[in-house]
């Protein structure tokens, strides 16, 4: 059957002065079946029930509904989504249902770019990236905020999932890729964070943790110019993959219950779709190249930098607690009034106290901690044992006992109930006073 394409071919060779039979081995079909598409005109257009179509109105519907939740949704995300609901057509189907639906996703830039060069090893890039919205629409308690690193060379990256933004989390993190990646670059970009440093005009001067963190590893932390965002866009842009890709996915996969689970499920998604697919920018894949750059990075510290959160504290004078985030924990006794170091690492609810180097108690922090002090069984017992016991002894810095009297062979005096008359005092032989005076 003659299509479109064919007839107005044929029409282009009849006005060009082509005969019947010239056009006929030209196109393949018989003179007389050419001489009648001429006289009747071009073909109907075929009809196909909307059962025997691959993008029949089902999946378009479907489609719609997932542009709908998720305008920016990349086509290889909408066709593994309908692939697993057992969509029988191809990548290139849908991304024509897509094309119909909202035009192309990607369009010319206004200007020209240059990309900026670096060598193997040279620099990584790192910044957060605020998830709060999806936290709540989770319905997380807690705020969510995603760290992203990446080697500038490689284009190999981590994401870390995690609840804050400030020095400890941003140490953690980086700490983090430096494990991962397999050491650790010259420099390592980001802009000016208020929990590493300070701007001073055109400056952007460290805090001592910062650049002790930075002679810790033998590398340097810089920062980008004011208003030069472009300059650290290797890690920027990943965050828009991770919003307009990844999180749809995670959320039509199932919420995830807790940070761990959504960590683990980034790896795997930045091994399978990050790391084993061609970077545009240098046509390889970035885990063939981190082979090839972990040569020029330098080895990692024999120690790991400490990132947990670290606070002294002076235990009660009286009662042997001490208060963290509004909540107040119970001691042993032993430590009474005593200075200790609660250390709790980052993204953990377990903080535990030591005196004098050595581990005395490990609390879990409450989420809605009231006024009463939280104990272990143990150490309540203890200090109930103490109080039923009455005062103990004590160094007399805090508590004064009242010693008990001396015998020193006078009657002791017991009186009961009701009022006595006392002798009047002899003045005279007690203060050696006169008669005169008596």
């Amino acid at each position: 059957m003659m299509n479109q394409e064919t007839y107005v071919k044929v029409q282009d060779l009849r006005k060009q002065g082509w005969t019947l039979d010239e056009i006929a081995v030209e196109t393949g079909f018989h003179p007389s079946t050419i001489s009648q598409r001429l006289k009747e005109g071009p073909p109907t257009k075929r009809e196909v029930p909307d059962s025997a179509l691959v993008m029949n109105a089902f999946w378009k519907e479907r489609i719609a509904a997932l542009i709908d939740a998720y305008p920016r949704l990349l086509g290889i995300s909408v066709h593994n989504k309908l692939q697993a609901e057992e969509f029988p057509g191809g990548y290139s189907t849908v991304t024509r249902e897509l094309r119909e639906i909202r035009g192309p996703r990607f369009r010319a830039a206004e200007a020209v770019s240059m990309p900026i060069h670096t060598d193997p090893g040279e620099e990584a890039q790192f910044d957060f990236c605020n998830l709060s919205d999806w936290a709540a629409r989770w319905g997380w308690p807690t705020p969510l905020w995603c760290f992203g690193m990446i080697l500038c060379w490689s284009r190999w990256r981590i994401w870390w999932f995690t609840t804050s933004e400030d020095r400890e989390h941003t140490f953690e993190g980086i700490a983090r890729f430096f494990d991962a990646a397999g050491g650790i670059p010259a420099a390592n970009r980001t802009d000016r964070m208020g929990a590493l440093g300070r701007s001073q005009g055109r400056r952007f001067v460290l805090h001592p943790p910062t650049v002790g963190f930075a002679a810790h590893h033998a590398t340097t932390i810089t920062s980008c110019k004011a208003r030069d965002a472009k300059r650290k866009g290797k890690v920027e842009r990943p965050f828009r993959q991770l919003q307009e890709t990844f999180l749809p996915e995670v959320e039509l996969g199932g919420i995830p219950h807790d940070l761990a689970e959504l960590n683990r499920r980034a790896e795997r998604w930045l091994h399978a779709r990050g790391h084993q697919v061609k970077a545009r920018s240098t046509g390889e894949l970035p885990a063939d190249r981190l082979i090839v750059e972990r040569e020029f990075l330098s080895p990692l510290p024999r120690v790991r930098f400490d990132t947990d959160y670290v606070e002294t504290r002076r235990v009660h004078n009286i009662v042997p607690f001490i208060s963290v985030d509004g909540g107040r924990y119970g001691l042993p006794a032993n430590v009474l009034g005593q200075l200790v170091e609660i250390r709790r690492p980052v993204d953990s609810r377990e903080f535990t106290v030591r005196h004098a180097g050595r581990v005395v108690v490990t609390h879990v922090l409450q989420a809605n901690p009231g006024p009463d002090i939280i104990w272990l069984p143990e150490h309540r017992a203890q200090v109930e044992a103490i109080a039923l016991a009455g005062r103990p002894a004590h160094d007399g810095r805090h508590l004064h006992l009242i010693p008990p009297p001396v015998d020193n062979g006078c009657e002791q005096l017991e009186l009961g109930d009701g009022d006595y008359d006392v002798d009047t005092p002899d003045l005279v032989e007690r203060y050696g006073i006169g008669g005169e005076l008596a």
